[in-house]
């Protein structure tokens, strides 16, 4: 079993986060750590898997990106060690099951030569790094490598790593890409409740703004002259883009898909009366005038299995590949050499 809170050290590499909950005044950077809780690494060992050692450093590197949401999401500091800690057996276990995944692509099978990724690839891969993170500065690349303590073999065999890592995790969700209509229906029938849709409204609008001087009498014939040329047949959209002030004039006046309630008072009377393709009569407000069009409806109540069938068949593969993916992890985890410290 792993000790629950064996890696309290990480906490110490995430001082500026934790002193935002502490009570008491933050330690100093010179407060030393707890030596029994430093004791219980062996230079600094997390954990061993199959011949690879996972390094506290290891760990630390992949935690390091996590810390900011996690100190975003905690309320106290408990909270936030408990997060923390978390995190540190999830990655930890991450690690290890990507040693035995590796391990896994290259074991040999039915006397068959063990599989290697192409060169190129690896090649391509580095090539990507160096523009995307160093903007194609080789010294700054080194000087990387170097901060790691890494040698640039060692770098190409940890990037073929990753690429084997993520093809074997692809090649394990391609395994279940198909769900039986009969299991559709079932879920459907079980899970009715999931698939209440609220009174929505597909929703393009204009807003007309008063001009320093201008009288609503104003607006309103605008808006009259806007609603002649709509019916005229010029699309909503191209005269929202011509008359509209607002926000989103460019998008053709397109608010995507609004509830009930998240329009303002005095637009949900007018807009839930309209029919798909209908436009309101001009609604005044002291932020001008506006104009409402119904691009499309949704009406409240229990939406058709025909209409949903899309996304349960989506929610039933990505189920099934995390049961599957799994299932193959226990299985590489008994099969494999694993020591928890």
């Amino acid at each position: 079993m792993m000790h629950r809170r064996c890696f309290t050290i990480f906490a110490t590499a995430l001082a500026t986060a934790t002193t935002a909950f502490a009570q008491a005044p933050a330690p100093t950077a010179a407060a030393p750590v707890s030596d029994g809780l430093n004791l219980r690494f062996a230079n600094g060992i997390a954990a061993i898997a199959e011949d690879k050692v996972i390094t506290v450093d290891d760990v630390r590197r992949e935690i390091g990106q996590y810390a900011p949401q996690i100190q975003r999401e905690a309320r106290n500091e408990k909270e936030f060690n408990d997060k923390l800690e978390a995190l540190q057996d999830s990655v930890i276990q991450d690690l290890i099951d990507r040693v035995l995944i590796i391990k896994e692509f290259r074991k040999e099978k039915d006397g068959k030569e063990v599989r290697h990724i192409p060169e190129s690839f690896i090649e391509n891969r580095i090539a990507d790094v160096l523009s995307e993170q160093f903007d194609n500065d080789r010294s700054k690349f080194l000087a990387y490598l170097r901060s790691r303590g890494l040698t640039l073999r060692e770098y190409r065999k940890e990037q073929e790593e990753d690429i084997i890592y993520h093809y074997m995790q692809g090649q394990q969700k391609k395994s279940q890409s198909l769900v039986s209509p009969v299991r559709i229906e079932t879920f459907y029938k079980e899970n009715k409740d999931r698939f209440y849709q609220e009174d929505s409204v597909h929703l393009r609008l204009i807003q007309l703004s008063k001009a320093e001087g201008a009288t609503d009498e104003e607006l309103k014939i605008k808006a009259a002259e806007v609603l002649t040329r709509f019916r005229a047949g010029v699309k909503f959209e191209d005269l929202a883009r011509e008359y509209s002030s607002e926000s989103r004039r460019a998008k053709g006046g397109d608010w995507g898909w609004m509830p009930r309630n998240n329009l303002k008072d005095e637009f949900k009377n007018p807009v839930f009366a309209l029919k798909k393709g209908e436009v309101s009569e001009p609604i005044l407000t002291p932020d001008g005038c506006f104009l409402l069009f119904a691009e499309d409806r949704k009406y409240a109540g229990t939406q058709g299995i025909d209409e949903v069938r899309d996304q349960i068949e989506r929610m039933l593969v990505s189920q099934m590949a995390r049961t599957n993916q799994e299932r193959w992890l226990e299985r590489l985890r008994r099969n494999g050499y694993i020591k928890h410290y």
